[in-house]
């Protein structure tokens, strides 16, 4: 278990690098969507290697950063990479920096990912808005002794995608005339893509993309009391969806076509919430 003075520790280290800056949202950013952080207006910089007890990003397209500044007028700290369970990391590290945010007094998060369209009205280079997720037979990044500077030792997970912030999403959608898929996310730990018969198992349970993080940021968010958005870019369809392997290559691309798109949704977001 994590001792709470760590995150303590880590914070405090933030502080000292931030000054009097509070971030009001924490943007986690998935596979090829890092680049929302090089927006970010008088950036202050931080590695992950410089922050106790942070671990550092091993994946590809990750940076392994924190970036502060303003993003269409909200103070926002960006990840820039994130952690996860495929990289050796316990859910309880992945979910460290998420508490970090909301000792520095941070009310919200956005998080992002580049997933496997399971829903077979999806294509390539969708955005789908999460509205719940699946993630079984696995373990809770709140497992072990409750943290109740933090919160409740059973946290309720019904409103966990806060209703009211998805509502902004569809309104910054229309308003900017993209269609916004909506759907459930379900979580596997990876680094291997699923099995085609994983995934049909998981749009039996009502799962409509497929992917391997955000669900240990989002468990950790809701036990904090932060709200969430939750975004998945439909990088590739899963596997058995297409006659066809998959790649880290075209997840990355896929990111890449869908830069403006993505990034014009998110900073209308940002300026509503």
């Amino acid at each position: 278990m994590i001792p709470f003075a760590h995150y303590e520790e880590s914070a405090a280290a933030l502080r000292d690098r931030i000054g009097s800056f509070r971030p009001e949202v924490l943007m986690v950013l998935g596979s090829g969507l890092g680049y929302m952080g090089d927006l970010v207006e008088d950036p202050i910089i931080v590695p992950y290697q410089e922050i106790p007890h942070f671990k550092v990003s091993t994946a590809p397209g990750h940076k392994g950063q924190l970036v502060f500044g303003t993003l269409s007028g909200k103070r926002v700290a960006v990840m820039q990479g994130r952690m996860h369970h495929y990289e050796g990391y316990s859910y309880e590290e992945i979910g460290f920096p998420v508490r970090v945010m909301k000792l520095l007094g941070c009310p919200c998060m956005i998080v992002t990912n580049a997933a496997g369209g399971v829903n077979l009205d999806f294509q390539v280079g969708d955005i789908m808005l999460i509205s719940d997720h699946l993630k079984i037979f696995l373990e809770s990044p709140l497992r072990g002794p409750n943290l109740e500077e933090f919160g409740t030792r059973f946290p309720d997970m019904s409103f966990l995608y806060t209703p009211v912030l998805q509502e902004v999403a569809r309104q910054s959608a229309r308003e900017l005339g993209q269609t916004l898929r909506e759907g459930v996310y379900m979580y596997w730990p990876g680094p291997q893509f699923e099995t085609p018969a994983e995934v049909r198992l998981a749009r039996t349970l009502g799962a409509d993309a497929v992917g391997m993080s955000t669900v240990p940021e989002a468990i950790v968010a809701g036990h904090c009391g932060m709200e969430v958005l939750g975004f998945t870019l439909v990088s590739n369809m899963a596997a058995g969806v297409l006659p066809q392997p998959l790649s880290g290559e075209e997840v990355n691309a896929a990111a890449e076509a869908a830069r403006e798109k993505f990034s014009k949704l998110i900073l209308a977001c940002l300026g509503k919430l």
